[in-house]
C-alpha cells in the first residue's frame, strides 16, 4: 500500500502516538518529560516495529523491499 499516509511514513500509528505524547507534554509544559518521547519511540522501534517488518520482509520479499526504498520509517 502506497497511498495517503503510508506514502510518507510506513508507521503512521506509531508516529502519531509519539506525535501525541510530545503534543501532551508541550501543552502541560513538562519539557522535563520530554526523555520519555525517546523512551517510547525505542520501545515502539524495537519491540515492534522492527519484529513486524522482519515479517513483511518475509513475507513480501522483493515488494517490500521496493516499498522501503521509497519510504521512510518515520517522518
Amino acid at each position: 500500500m502506497q497511498s495517503g499516509v503510508f506514502k510518507r511514513t510506513r508507521n503512521p500509528i506509531y508516529l502519531g502516538d509519539v506525535l501525541i505524547l510530545a503534543g501532551f507534554l508541550l501543552r502541560w509544559d513538562a519539557p522535563v518529560a520530554l526523555p520519555l518521547i525517546l523512551a517510547l519511540f525505542w520501545i515502539l522501534e524495537t519491540r515492534f516495529i522492527v519484529p513486524e517488518e522482519d515479517r513483511l520482509r518475509r513475507k513480501f520479499r522483493q515488494d517490500f523491499h521496493r516499498y522501503t526504498d521509497k519510504t521512510r520509517r518515520g517522518l
